[in-house]
């Protein structure tokens, strides 16, 4: 289905082929043209060097973390180019960076749309129209996480990342941390780096980030567990 509206070139970023060639094929009827369709953060920021497009379609858990991957190299774009339209698909409401993608270019052409909500194909072309147009289009739901994010600042911490940041805080040690959650220490690393950059907390040779996470955990009104009293 074209609408007779100028073709929109654009990128599209999401890790799941099926999804993928559907979503290429949904903008195709619509009169949207892809450019490149690709599965990881990596190769959404080259095929947006190498295309140039009027929008990028990305959804946010992609390779290899599966955790934020598509949100970062989103806000990332915005910061390289404010006039391009962004649009982040989710099936969760993922907050780490939402708000730098939300907040570029003060706001304007951005979209952040949960993937279950989205239940008429024709308005999601229409919105991604709006968006390319210079329009902000944010779930409810979305809104209502980031407002509720104000009161709670580990809101951005996904609750496996809370759990770790519990037993951190009761002074465990990274395999107790995963003898307690029944993950692999490796795991535990990868989720305390993840809470170390949602929590802004920089490496640095004068900082123990560790201590500033508990320190964060506390400040949020968390109580310190009975073991580490």
């Amino acid at each position: 289905m074209h609408t007779g509206a100028p073709p929109v070139r654009v990128v599209l970023a999401e890790d799941g082929v099926l999804l993928r060639e559907g979503l290429a094929g949904l903008l195709g009827r619509f009169g949207f043209e892809v450019a490149a369709a690709v599965g990881d953060a990596e190769e959404l920021m080259a095929a947006v060097a190498a295309h140039g497009p009027d929008l990028v379609v990305t959804d946010i858990r992609m390779p290899p973390s599966h955790t934020d991957e598509g949100l970062r190299a989103a806000a990332a774009l915005r910061r390289e180019r404010p006039d391009l339209a962004v649009v982040a698909l989710s099936q969760y409401v993922e907050l780490s960076y939402a708000g730098d993608l939300l907040d570029s270019a003060d706001g304007r052409r951005v979209g952040y749309l949960l993937k279950d909500r989205i239940v008429d194909v024709e308005e999601f072309a229409a919105t991604l129209r709006q968006v390319v147009a210079g329009g902000t289009v944010i779930d409810p739901k979305v809104v209502r996480q980031l407002l509720r994010r104000r009161d709670d600042p580990l809101s951005v911490l996904s609750p496996r990342e809370q759990e770790v940041l519990a037993l951190i805080a009761e002074g465990c040690s990274n395999g107790a941390v995963s003898a307690r959650l029944f993950i692999s220490e490796a795991t535990v690393g990868k989720h305390i780096g993840n809470i170390f950059t949602k929590l802004g907390l920089p490496e640095a040779d004068d900082v123990h980030r560790r201590v500033q996470a508990v320190l964060a955990y506390l400040r949020a009104g968390r109580p310190l567990p009975p073991a580490a009293r």
